[in-house]
């Protein structure tokens, strides 16, 4: 199994990092893309990509990008810093980039302008893009129409959205990044309804640990921090509303990852 989208430079896995990686290993979890959400958080997942790279060889990855809750950051520099992580063998997508108006840490102009001059990069480097999105999804469905035929591929981390953002996803032919999310009875709910909707060979699994812990979880950890040995359980969450097996939902997805994040060869 690939866990595309772990927040491994979170502090809540300081002390811990070696005992983690070995207990997703145990649990099947191959892979670990890690997740750059700003220049110093990017910075921070490739260091740890090279420092663990000896004792877990080809185990974990990463991306490189600006969250636009940090849209604000941009200036000259970030997309030649982006530039350099992104020549970094380990970093095999740009993001997570996107726009978020729930919260809007960073303005709707300033989240634009730092996806859009992303999405260019993207395009210049033939690299594939790691997407978040949320209660903006017309306005970046708008954004990725005019950059998806330059876009070697490009995955919605997370979703929860709607069936209209979904389908419109769809149609661009993204794949689709589903989290522990699912696992919940209550705010899950709409995400069980449409899961089954999205095609197998676009399905992609995630922790986005250490938040959303699977909540299927007959005992969960003391702490409530997520990991990424946890990831059989959103797989399961996956299967409790699709016609595959829990094994077949790992083999398709461990497949489409590799595929997208070009591991095929390492």
């Amino acid at each position: 199994m690939i866990d595309i989208g772990v927040n491994l430079s979170n502090s809540r896995f300081a002390k811990d990092i070696p005992e983690t990686l070995r207990r997703a290993q145990k649990a099947g979890v191959e892979k670990l893309v890690l997740t750059g959400t700003s220049i110093e958080e990017s910075q921070a997942v490739l260091e740890l990509c090279q420092n663990h790279n000896q004792d877990f060889p080809q185990m974990l990855y990463a991306t490189a990008g600006i969250h636009p809750h940090d849209a604000s950051s941009l200036n000259s520099e970030s997309i030649n810093c982006l530039r350099e992580l992104a020549a970094q063998p380990q970093v095999v997508a740009l993001g997570e980039m996107g726009l978020d108006f729930n919260r809007n840490f960073s303005t709707p102009m300033e989240q634009e302008k730092a996806f859009e001059a992303q999405l260019e990069l993207a395009a210049e480097l033939k690299l594939p893009v790691f997407l978040h999105e949320r209660d903006a999804a017309d306005r970046q469905l708008q954004i990725i129409s005019s950059y998806r035929d330059h876009l070697a591929d490009a995955v919605i981390h997370c979703f929860t959205g709607s069936k209209q953002a979904l389908f419109g996803y769809l149609d661009l032919n993204m794949y689709i990044g589903i989290t522990g999310w699912i696992c919940d009875e209550k705010r899950g709910q709409a995400l069980q309804q449409l899961v089954r909707n999205i095609p197998l060979e676009r399905l992609m699994v995630e922790t986005d640990a250490p938040y959303l812990l699977p909540k299927n979880m007959p005992e969960p950890p003391k702490g409530k921090r997520n990991e990424p040995a946890f990831l059989n359980w959103v797989i399961d969450g996956i299967a409790k509303y699709r016609d595959e097996s829990s094994e077949q939902i790992a083999m398709a997805t461990t497949k489409n990852a590799l595929g997208f994040f070009r591991l095929d060869n390492s």
